[in-house]
C-alpha cells in the first residue's frame, strides 16, 4: 500500500511538468494577433434567457435585445433561488431586481464575543467574492453592502442540540447602501446565512457588475442536525490544506460534520507523543504525518465554518503498520491475507494483554487534546476477523482459562472485552460521557448488540446495504446513523475493483422507517470517502457533496444520493474558499 502511493505521487509530478513544457512552449513561440486581440476585447455577442426553468444561450442582436450572463441567468431561472444550494426548507421569496454592489466595502455589524470569529468568517466571504470574478475586475460604483448579523447566543457549542435555523433578508437600496440582515440564534445559523448571502451574490460577464438580488427573504433549517462527510486520510494520505479545502466544500453547502477517519491498518500518520513508536514505523514518510499542532489547527479552521470533527481510532480491527513492534497485535501481515481480515496487511489488537488498554489511555488522551470541540468519538470496531484471535495460542489459552469455549459466541466474549475495556479507557480522559460511535459488526447484531452495548451510550453507524434487516432493529434499540455502502465508497466504480460491494443499487439510501418513532431515532447522515484503491480527486468529492440532499428532506422518499443526474445545481466550484 505504501508504494502505491509514492507510484501516484511519481505520476503526478511527471504530468505537472509536461503540462508545464507545453504551456512554456507556447507562450514562447505563440503571439496573440492583432484580430484575436479585437476578438477579446470586442462586445459580447451572446448571452442567456431563462425558457422552462433552463438557461437558454442567447445571440445578442441589438442593444435593446434583454439576455443574462450565465451565473446571472442561474440565479433567476430556478424557483426561488437558482445559485442557493441545498433548497431552503422555509420560506423563501425572491426579490424585486437585481443590483449592483462594491464587493470591496462590503461592511459587517456584530456584537457580543465572537468578533475573531466573524473577521475570520467576513475574510472568508470577501473570498468567495473575490473568486466570483474569475480574473476580471468589477465594475467600480455599485451600492455599498452592509451585513448586520443579529445572534442571541454566544456559545460555541456545535452538537446534536444546536439550533441552525436563520433567516435572511437582503433589502431595497436606501441612498448608497444595500442592508443585509441576518438572525439566528447563535454563530453558526448566521454562519449558514451568510454563505446563503453569497450564492445569493453573482458576477454579470455580460454588464461587468457584482450583483446581488434585493428584497430576497428565506427562512432556512436543517432537517438533520448531524450532515455528515467521513473521510479516509490513512490508506492515501491527504495534505493538510487538502483536507481545508474538503472543509471549505463541507461548509458551502451547509454540513456540519466531518468524521476523520485517521488511523488503520496501512499506516499511522497520527504523531502520538507518548508513543512515536507508532508514526516512525506507521507513517509513509516522515513529511507524511498529522501532529497535534496541524489537528488543532484543522480543528479551529473547521469550527470558523460551522464544522465540527469526531475523530475515529477504528479498533480492535484495523491495527497494523507503527504497531508491528509493540508485541500487542495478532496476525500482523498474515498471508494468505483474505484469511484473516478485509484487506491488508492484517492486523487486530490481542485484547487479553492490559498493556494494550494502558497504551490505549495515552492515546485517547492525546486525542482529545487535539480534538477539543468533539462531542462525539469514534471507535470504530468493523470488519473484526475471529480467524485472526484464533491464530494465537496465547489468546486461545486465556480464553480457556477464563472458563470460556473457542466457538464464535466465546470470541464476541472477548470482542466484549476489548471493548468494555477500551472504553475505560477512553473514559478517563473523555470525562463528559459523551456518546460513542461504532461501525455495524457481529457485535451489534442480535443478539450481542442487546447483551454488550448500552443503548443509551452507542450509536451506531450503519455501514451495509438499505435492506439490511438489522437497520429497523437497531432503530428501535439505539441511536443510528447511515452511510450506505455501495453510495458511500466514493473510490468504487472509477477504475477502482479492490473488493467493491456489487450489486447495490445505484441510488442506494438508507431512510428511517416508517414509523414517527423510527423517524425520530434517524438523526445523522454521513457520506464516506474511503480511499481503498485510489485517491479520490477533489472535484468528484466536491460533485459528491452537492448531491447529497441532507439539508431539506421533502418526504420519506426523499433520495439522500442523487448522483450523475442531469440536474445538476447551479454552484461554481471557484465559490469554494
Amino acid at each position: 500500500m505504501k508504494s502505491s502511493v509514492f507510484i501516484q505521487i511519481s505520476l503526478g509530478f511527471t504530468l505537472t511538468i509536461v503540462i508545464t513544457v507545453v504551456a512554456y512552449i507556447i507562450v514562447i513561440h505563440k503571439t496573440p494577433s492583432e484580430s484575436e486581440e479585437a476578438v477579446e476585447q470586442s462586445d459580447p455577442v451572446w448571452g442567456y434567457r431563462c425558457v422552462d426553468n433552463r438557461c437558454v444561450k442567447t445571440a445578442i442582436e441589438t442593444e435593446q435585445e434583454e439576455v443574462w450572463g450565465l451565473q446571472v441567468c442561474r440565479l433567476n431561472c430556478s424557483e426561488p433561488f437558482g445559485t442557493v444550494w441545498p433548497k431552503p426548507t422555509g420560506s423563501a421569496s425572491v426579490g424585486n431586481g437585481l443590483v449592483a454592489i462594491d464587493g470591496r466595502s462590503v461592511e459587517f455589524r456584530s456584537s457580543g464575543t465572537l468578533k475573531g470569529y466573524w473577521d475570520l468568517s467576513a475574510e472568508r466571504f470577501r473570498g468567495q467574492l473575490g473568486n466570483k470574478l474569475a480574473g476580471e475586475d468589477a465594475n467600480s460604483g455599485g451600492y455599498r453592502m452592509v451585513v448586520e448579523l443579529d445572534v442571541e447566543d454566544d456559545s460555541l457549542v456545535l452538537n446534536h442540540d444546536t439550533v441552525e435555523r436563520y433567516r435572511l433578508s437582503v433589502g431595497q437600496p436606501v441612498h448608497d447602501q444595500v442592508i443585509v440582515t441576518i438572525e439566528a440564534e447563535n454563530y453558526f445559523g448566521a454562519r449558514h446565512g451568510l454563505e446563503t448571502l453569497a450564492q445569493l451574490i453573482v458576477f454579470d460577464d455580460l454588464s461587468g457588475d457584482l450583483l446581488v438580488m434585493v428584497g430576497a427573504e428565506i427562512q432556512d433549517a436543517p432537517a438533520y442536525p448531524h450532515r455528515g462527510l467521513s473521510l479516509d486520510t490513512v490508506r492515501h494520505y491527504v495534505e493538510v490544506e487538502s483536507i481545508k479545502r474538503t472543509i471549505d466544500a463541507l461548509a458551502m453547502v451547509k454540513m456540519n460534520v466531518f468524521h476523520w477517519h485517521i488511523t488503520d491498518s496501512q499506516s499511522w500518520p497520527l504523531v502520538i507523543k507518548s508513543h512515536p513508536i507508532l508514526h516512525t514505523f506507521g507513517a509513509y514518510s516522515r513529511k507524511q504525518i498529522y501532529t497535534a499542532e496541524d489537528v488543532e489547527d484543522i480543528v479551529q479552521y473547521a469550527l470558523v465554518r460551522g464544522v465540527r470533527i469526531i475523530p475515529e481510532l477504528d479498533a480492535p480491527g484495523h491495527i497494523g503498520e507503527g504497531w508491528e513492534k509493540t508485541g500487542l497485535v495478532s496476525c500482523f501481515n498474515y498471508q494468505p491475507w483474505v484469511q484473516y481480515c478485509e484487506e491488508p496487511p492484517c492486523g487486530q489488537f490481542d485484547p487479553t494483554k492490559e498493556q494494550v488498554y494502558e497504551a490505549l489511555e495515552d492515546i485517547y488522551r492525546e486525542m482529545n487534546a487535539m480534538f477539543a470541540h468533539s462531542d462525539l468519538f469514534h471507535m470504530g470496531g468493523d470488519e473484526v476477523k475471529i480467524s485472526c484471535w484464533n491464530t494465537s495460542t496465547d489468546i486461545q489459552q486465556w480464553m480457556l482459562n477464563q472458563g470460556w469455549g473457542l466457538e464464535e459466541a466465546d470470541f464476541l466474549k472477548l470482542w466484549n472485552h476489548f471493548q468494555t475495556n477500551a472504553l475505560e479507557s477512553l473514559d478517563k480522559s473523555l470525562q463528559d460521557n459523551r456518546p460513542i460511535i461504532l461501525w455495524t459488526s457481529r457485535l451489534t447484531d442480535e443478539p450481542y448488540v442487546d447483551q454488550y452495548l448500552d443503548s443509551d451510550r452507542y450509536i451506531i453507524q450503519a455501514w451495509t446495504t438499505a435492506d439490511d434487516p438489522i437497520i429497523p432493529k437497531l432503530l428501535q434499540n439505539a441511536s443510528a446513523s447511515s452511510s450506505p455502502l455501495r453510495r458511500a465508497l466514493l473510490d468504487c466504480g472509477s477504475r477502482a475493483g479492490f473488493r467493491c460491494p456489487t450489486g447495490a443499487p445505484n441510488s442506494q439510501e438508507l431512510r428511517p422507517g416508517s414509523q414517527p418513532a423510527q423517524r425520530r431515532s434517524f438523526k445523522l447522515y454521513s457520506l464516506t470517502v474511503y480511499l481503498q484503491e485510489a485517491s479520490v480527486t477533489y472535484a468528484r468529492v466536491i460533485q459528491e457533496l452537492l448531491g447529497v440532499k441532507i439539508w431539506t428532506s421533502t418526504s420519506s422518499t426523499e433520495v439522500f444520493f442523487d448522483l450523475f443526474t442531469s440536474r445538476t445545481p447551479s454552484v461554481s466550484f471557484s465559490d469554494i474558499r
